[in-house]
């Protein structure tokens, strides 16, 4: 007689709780240790105390695991990968109630208490009224999207489905998808090792609305892609005493900031969608203390959402409005020294990072170059982010002739976009979905891009020539501490699609997910799906 664990709305609500009560934030212990933990939950299925070897842990770096399960039908070659990851965000927002934030039942409870109660926004009153809804950290970025492919692979190995199934579930998601980068490569050798077809990337991350006020459900045919072009300004450095001896960097980044805020240049529309315009999502000087020196570096990171540029691309018409941005700069200059009858301190130049490492090659010779780069790479206190602008920093100090220099980079992370649209399985697949909606009296729309990018950036890759080049060649941790195998991504070719539960206010305080599309709907559904192929 077969025995299921999670196989009713109840005991996959309990195993939901039970993945929530296993705190998996980002960089913390509770993410290490959170991958041992889904082994052992995993082997307690009669199919993998059987077949022990088809699951894996995964080196993701930093002490992280990402963790891979088989199903394997014996007659079966199509494989359906269901990608999921276990990390969060963090959890400062939930004040007093953080010691509840992963135990969902209990601070779903507790919110009802007057005291918390009168503190929710009015949408978040009215969805813990309804009692249809279940509050917490990871209940829908998402934890819940793992816990039904846990009770697929339940399903499909006690009923012997013949498909299989391989379960991916990754760290690091929420900042630099260092699970997925290193998962990417252990499925292309399953692939080769257990003789599967790769049918389809299914992914369950929550639906996400569109709009504030959006209640409607989607399924994702694919997922909009993100990179972050940097800047890192040089001007000279001066007392503030006799301002027109030097230029700060404060005044050149003011000029790139404006050409990049919101430039319609970097909007793509595909499918009847576009991506969100740019904006920064940092800006900075880099001195370290207060003094009457003028702030002769800065740096500045910009998010840019893709659909179907490459980062090479991307990387042209960044240098094309860095040009726009520093002649503006640079006529303003000249007329402020007219003005002032001064000669000046000359013209900002704008400089790829991959030039700029080339001349200090030239210059400091390439054993040199390695050392400054690698006591940046050694600091265990900055992320690749600062790394990336300390690397150009000192390089930048050493090749001051360059000066004053707007240098362009890339930081991490990179995210492509992905998109399946066309094929038709994804197309046949979109259609039972609304159909099986239709029968819990509910409607589910296609979106081409999902808006909350996620890990299927990682598979299904293509960009004809080497659109990635450019990015390898400006990223100043690229093959140190931060590298994206595009190669394996090439090799996962298949359609990918993301279908998971319905809810609300991801990072925030009020996350939630609705119990019913969560526990009820969406297991039918993703049966339905996984036996259609």
């Amino acid at each position: 007689m077969n025995t299921y664990f999670w196989n009713t709305p109840e005991t996959l609500r309990a195993l939901l709780c039970e993945l929530v009560s296993w705190e998996s934030r980002t960089l913390t212990k509770g993410e290490n240790d959170f991958a041992y933990k889904l082994r052992d939950k995993l082997q307690t299925l009669s199919y993998f105390q059987q077949q022990p070897q088809y699951i894996e842990l995964h080196d993701a770096g930093l002490g992280r695991h990402a963790v891979t399960a088989l199903y394997k039908h014996p007659e079966a070659t199509k494989t359906v990968v269901l990608i999921s990851h276990f990390d969060t965000v963090h959890t400062e927002e939930y004040g007093e109630l953080e010691s509840l934030a992963f135990h969902p039942e209990e601070l779903t409870t507790k919110l009802m208490e007057p005291k918390y109660f009168k503190d929710l926004p009015e949408s978040a009153q009215i969805d813990l009224q309804s009692g249809k809804y279940l509050f917490g950290r990871g209940t829908m970025d998402m934890k819940m999207g793992l816990a039904l492919h846990m009770q697929l692979i339940e399903k499909a190995s006690l009923e012997k489905w013949p498909i299989n199934l391989l379960l991916t579930a990754v760290p690091d998601e929420e900042v630099n998808s260092a699970g997925m980068r290193a998962a990417v490569v252990e499925l292309v050798r399953l692939r080769e090792e257990h003789h599967l077809t790769y049918t389809l990337f299914l992914n369950s991350e929550p639906s996400f609305s569109q709009a504030p006020a959006d209640i409607k459900e989607y399924v994702y045919s694919g997922t909009i892609g993100k990179i972050m072009p940097a800047a890192l300004f040089y001007g000279k450095e001066t007392h503030v005493g006799e301002p027109l001896k030097g230029m700060t960097a404060t005044f050149i980044a003011s000029y790139m900031t404006q050409q990049m805020e919101w430039n319609p240049v970097f909007r793509e529309t595909d499918l009847g969608e576009s991506t969100p315009l740019p904006v920064s999502l940092q800006l900075k000087d880099l001195k370290m203390e207060y003094s009457t020196q003028t702030p002769y570096r800065a740096a500045a990171l910009y998010n840019v959402f893709l659909m179907k540029r490459t980062a090479t691309e991307v990387m042209d018409i960044f240098e094309q409005v860095a040009v726009e941005a520093m002649a503006a700069c640079n006529e303003h200059y000249q007329q402020i020294c007219v003005r002032e009858q001064v000669k000046g301190v000359g013209t900002v130049k704008v400089i790829r990072y991959e030039a700029l490492l080339e001349h200090a090659i030239a210059k400091l010779g390439a054993e040199e170059v390695a050392l400054i780069k690698q006591q940046v790479i050694d600091n265990g206190k900055l992320d690749d982010r600062e790394k990336s602008i300390r690397i150009v920093d000192q390089l930048m100090i050493r090749c001051q002739e360059l000066a004053p220099a707007t240098v362009l980079l890339y930081a991490p992370p990179y995210y492509p976009a992905i998109n399946a649209s066309g094929h038709p399985v994804v197309q046949q697949a979109i259609t039972l979905m609304q159909d099986m909606a239709k029968t819990f009296h509910n409607e589910v729309e296609q979106i081409h891009y999902f808006n909350g990018i996620c890990d299927l950036s990682y598979v299904n890759y293509s960009d004809g020539e080497s659109g990635w080049i450019a990015f390898e060649k400006n990223t100043p941790v690229w093959g140190e501490t931060y590298s994206i195998p595009f190669d394996a991504m090439t090799a996962l070719q298949g359609p990918v699609l993301n279908v998971g539960p319905f809810g609300k206010d991801p990072h925030q305080k009020t996350e939630r997910l609705h119990v019913d599309s969560a526990f009820t709907e969406m297991p039918v559904m993703l049966e339905a799906l996984i036996k259609s192929l």
